[in-house]
């Protein structure tokens, strides 16, 4: 049974459209705006998203953006005015399925309802629909398959109702702002703003105005009153990226604005309430810096009551095909998956990824840029990845060969070796069972017989 969501101002227009797709044994879920909208996206899977475009205070472009960025693989159908069919047309250009000029006929509102849903799922096919729909491979837009990032996810569920500060710590290029963004959209606060801030970009000279704001005349430049992060985070979240980068003598202020919820602008001499989450995060050793007198020591503790650490792409092997595929798909944005050589498969699965990551983000988009016959080769990686796996000959026999195991007999490492094998396949083919068949040459009906019990599509005794 498909699962809808329909996002409209208009309670009229919201009984009507739940009444019709009820009737066809739809599951229909409503919300009356964009926020609400955008929220229950966050906590939920959805096949389809029918919404508005005129809405407050999130309207349907915003709405639609939002879920491209939060649920890539939904279906939107947007509802329109006969006098916005200009801005419908450009929904589509950012991803919408189709629009529906309001009046509408029943209809040709449930034939369109049917074409996306159909659409939507070819698509999730080509792409292996649950390597990317699990809720427990993803959670918000973390890809998740390896047991620490499962593991991170499930801190990040009991950490995110509560009102602890939290500390982020992990390699640059892990996904800290990701994890911070996870924990504030599943709080209480997630209807507030969510604002990050890198303090390493910050010239030290401002970063106390950028923080707390200033008054006018404080210093030279300073020619109208300022608000700062803290002010306007008011509701929400507060993410403070590379903390470690804060100078040392203004730690103490911010040590007081966390634990008093007040702050005083620069300048100023009245203290104001703050009502903000604090989440932050460093790419160093904060317990080193403690001891080297670089950080206070009580701005540490009181920072850390809670910590997360995200481990680096190296550390985590599991998770490097399914975030491939999952940036892949960002990218296409719903044009026909590439297929991928066995060769890059090897290649990116034995990198070290010393950018993790963001850097393995940052291959993708270099190879679908010099995609050829719609499909990723040797050819189109950087060069550095390609040096790195011919440097290493163990990474390339251990490729083809896998780890010696003792105590296996000649039949069962076999059979070993075939499953690891039918599944590099099917994941060079996004997923595609008939695709990987045809590579393999051999009958669809064997290759479901030679899958392992339980695997998806597998047929069960």
């Amino acid at each position: 049974m498909a699962k809808i969501l329909i996002a409209d101002d208009d309670p009229t227009i919201l009984s009507l459209l739940n009444k019709i797709l009820l009737s066809k044994g739809y599951d229909v879920q409503l919300a009356e705006n964009g926020s609400v909208a955008e929220k229950k996206l966050k906590s939920e899977q959805y096949d389809l998203l029918i919404s508005d475009i005129k809405m407050e205070p999130v309207d349907g472009m915003q709405l639609l953006k939002r879920t491209r960025q939060l649920r890539p693989h939904v279906g939107v159908i947007m509802l329109t005015a006969y006098a916005t069919v200009a801005t419908a047309v450009e929904a589509m250009k950012e991803g919408a399925f189709d629009y529906i000029p309001k009046p509408f006929k029943i209809d040709e509102l449930l034939e369109t309802v049917k074409r996306a849903l159909d659409y939507q799922r070819s698509l999730s096919a080509q792409i292996g629909d649950q390597a990317h729909m699990e809720s427990k491979k993803y959670f918000g837009n973390i890809v998740a398959e390896s047991e620490p990032m499962v593991n991170v996810c499930e801190m990040i569920k009991r950490v995110a109702p509560t009102k602890t500060t939290i500390m982020i710590t992990g390699e640059s290029g892990t996904g800290k702002e990701l994890v911070a963004e996870a924990i504030h959209s599943f709080s209480a606060r997630s209807e507030g703003p969510f604002l990050p801030v890198n303090c390493a970009a910050l010239p030290e000279t401002l970063i106390e105005s950028e923080l707390f704001g200033h008054v006018k005349g404080s210093f030279t430049g300073a020619n109208a009153n300022k608000e700062g992060l803290f002010e306007a985070a008011k509701g929400g979240t507060l993410f403070l990226d590379e903390i470690n980068s804060i100078p040392h003598g203004l730690q103490s202020k911010l040590l007081r604005a966390i634990q008093n919820k007040k702050i005083r602008k620069v300048g100023g001499t009245e203290e104001f309430d703050v009502d903000v989450r604090i989440l932050a995060a460093s790419n160093r050793n904060l317990e080193g810096m403690v001891k080297e007198g670089l950080f206070r020591e009580d701005l540490f503790y009181r920072l850390s009551v809670i910590s997360i650490d995200i481990p680096p792409l190296k550390q985590r092997p599991e998770d490097i095909l399914p975030l491939a595929r999952h940036f892949i798909a960002q990218e296409m944005d719903g044009s026909e998956f590439p297929t991928m050589d066995n060769a890059v498969l090897s290649i990116l699965q034995n990198y070290s990824w010393p950018g993790n990551v963001r850097e393995l983000q940052n291959v993708i988009q270099h190879c679908l840029t010099f995609l050829k016959d719609n499909k990723i080769t040797k050819e189109t990686l950087p060069s550095k990845l390609i040096v790195s796996y011919e440097e290493n000959p163990g990474a390339q026999n251990a490729a083809l060969t896998g780890e010696f195991e003792k105590g296996k007999s000649l039949k069962a490492f076999l059979r070993a070796k075939e499953k690891e094998y039918l599944k590099t396949v099917i994941d060079s083919m996004g997923g595609d069972k008939v695709a990987a068949a045809k590579e393999l040459d051999i009958s669809l009906a064997t290759l479901y017989r030679k899958l392992p019990e339980g695997e998806e599509g597998a047929p069960q005794e």
